[in-house]
């Protein structure tokens, strides 16, 4: 664990030198507020919402048993330990703040948003969640179809979501979540935790991690939470503005 434990000191929303080319000044510090935020490489400012220690204390690199693995999660590795898989929290920081940003632009724009959970035991919070930010969720058996053939289940022409976020992708350990399939299907974008039992194929951005720790899942909701109301007050500020 020592390149995680390498990272624990940055600072928090600290823009990383690849990608900005500077290491101690926040992305709202080199640029300024454009009139499209589509211009701007962090207009909701995502990047300063948690640290790679904030990854770690919640445990969010413990992966499932080796014999578990997905071989389509082997980038996203940093290694194994006790015969349990260790995710590369670099990779995961990077990926969450990439799916951290696109929902807050989703809210901002005025999407609707729906959290997915299958886990009983984490039911409770993710219902909570999507209640406190003003959006959906569905934490029980998904039905096949209700996205791909809305018309006839409903009666009526019904509007999709606009961003599917899962807590976690699948509804056992063997079979991934219907409602996955379905949102590619229908094209509507999708965030999802991948564990390292998970596919992050159909995807649109695979958040690798674990996928089942409450503490894990309790920080997932806090930060996607925090991401959605920030699009939305921006888009309030917008709509205040213009009037």
């Amino acid at each position: 664990m020592t390149r995680v434990g390498r990272r624990f000191s940055e600072l928090d929303g600290q823009v990383c030198e690849h990608t900005m080319g500077c290491s101690a000044m926040f992305a709202h510090d080199i640029y300024p507020q454009h009139k499209d935020p589509l211009d701007h490489p962090d207009y909701f400012h995502v990047h300063n919402l948690f640290t790679v220690k904030d990854l770690f204390d919640a445990r969010v690199h413990y992966g499932h048993k080796e014999g578990s693995l997905n071989e389509h999660m082997k980038p996203y590795l940093y290694g194994s330990r006790l015969g349990h898989l260790i995710f590369d929290l670099d990779i995961t920081a990077e990926h969450l703040r990439k799916a951290l940003n696109f929902a807050a632009h989703i809210a901002y724009r005025g999407g609707v948003i729906i959290f997915f959970n299958r886990n009983a035991q984490n039911a409770h919070l993710v219902e909570k969640t999507a209640l406190e930010c003003g959006e959906y969720a569905h934490t029980r058996f998904w039905q096949g179809g209700i996205f791909t053939n809305s018309t006839r289940q409903f009666g009526a022409v019904t509007r999709l979501p606009d961003l599917c976020i899962f807590l976690n992708t699948q509804n056992n350990i063997l079979n991934q979540h219907t409602a996955v399939r379905d949102s590619a299907k229908m094209l509507i974008p999708t965030i999802g935790i991948v564990d390292t039992n998970c596919s992050p194929n159909i995807i649109t951005y695979p958040v690798p991690g674990n996928d089942d720790t409450p503490v894990a899942i309790e920080l997932y909701c806090k930060l996607f939470k925090a991401a959605i109301l920030r699009g939305k007050e921006e888009r309030k500020k917008f709509l205040q503005e213009t009037e």
